[in-house]
């Protein structure tokens, strides 16, 4: 009988169902939805468009911010637009190609922005515990070496993910109760064997976001230190200010997607709206608020785009 509901994994779409028990408020949930997507793309967009023009902002704390607008931008538009066509026009069918693409990109961009996250961690590391040798450790073309790696990184370690999935068999009901094609999403409405699956799942969270953590906590551990060792509190405050932004983008990026990647290991309890919902505000809100958040503590960056601004 099994066999008899199992339907090849080609032809046949999945339905993304959208946030369950949320279908009637989809229409109201769109409306901040779009508007977090749309500020996000403006801000990454403008930080991207300053530093380009701007040869004072040619540097590699600048290069590291337009890597993590680039990956703010792959985030939320490989999500937002289809979640906005189920939630405006109930076009929930999404093609098993279609949506194992989505999902690759969407997880490569992922990992690079951790890796983003953990470069920009190493500079503040270099710039307060080693500012004499700053310029020697850190060049643009580094920068851009370690940015290069990052995103093979990326690409080695999510690839397997589709590739594992396309092999699986999929019963007749494909309906995968999330607006985008999340990991784990799409295993559970599979009927063959998924053990390899959800190993090789957590194995890439505990590598990508346990090691990425991991040194970005080494990294703070080493910049407390060389703080504390400073006499003068003025000092003391200018070397944390430093740090400020990368702090709040740091907390607010690993803060939900640990909870996403958590909730459906162990988060039985929790209402599948409630999941589904951080879910998709990791993919709107970090990339609307990490332009602001840099634009404000970093008064260089604040000038240049308000010149810019000024001219519109």
């Amino acid at each position: 009988m099994s066999t008899f509901n199992l339907t090849p994994s080609g032809p046949s779409p999945f339905i993304l169902n959208g946030i369950p028990g949320l279908e009637a408020a989809h229409i109201w949930i769109s409306i901040p939805f779009s508007t977090f997507y749309i500020i996000g793309l403006l801000g990454n967009f403008m930080v991207l468009f300053v530093v380009s023009k701007e040869q004072t902002l040619q540097k590699p704390m600048y290069l590291l911010l337009c890597m993590l607008a680039l990956t703010d931008i792959g985030i939320s538009t490989c999500v937002v637009p289809k979640a906005l066509c189920i939630f405006w026009f109930d076009l929930k069918g999404i093609t098993v190609n279609g949506c194992l693409t989505q999902m690759f990109f969407l997880y490569v961009f992922t990992t690079m922005h951790s890796a983003v996250i953990l470069t920009m961690a190493f500079d503040r590391y270099v710039a307060i515990c080693d500012p004499l040798r700053y310029a020697t450790i850190l060049s643009n073309a580094r920068v851009a070496k370690l940015g290069l790696v990052g995103l093979i990184r990326a690409v080695l370690l999510v690839l397997p993910q589709p590739l594992l999935l396309r092999r699986l068999p999929f019963c007749a009901n494909r309906v995968i109760l999330h607006t985008y094609c999340e990991h784990l999403a799409v295993v559970k409405i599979s009927c063959g064997d998924t053990t390899v699956n959800r190993l090789y799942g957590l194995v890439i969270t505990v590598v990508i976001i346990g090691l990425d953590l991991t040194l970005i906590g080494l990294s703070y551990g080493l910049i407390i230190r060389a703080i504390l060792r400073i006499s003068s509190k003025k000092a003391h405050q200018k070397a944390l200010n430093t740090c400020t932004a990368h702090i709040c983008v740091m907390l607010m990026s690993y803060t939900t997607n640990l909870f996403t990647a958590l909730t459906h290991r162990f988060g039985q309890g929790i209402a599948a709206h409630v999941h589904i919902l951080l879910a998709n505000l990791y993919v709107v809100v970090p990339p609307m608020l990490n332009p602001i958040i840099y634009g404000v503590k970093t008064k260089e960056l604040r000038d240049k785009v308000g010149k810019y601004t000024c001219r519109m």
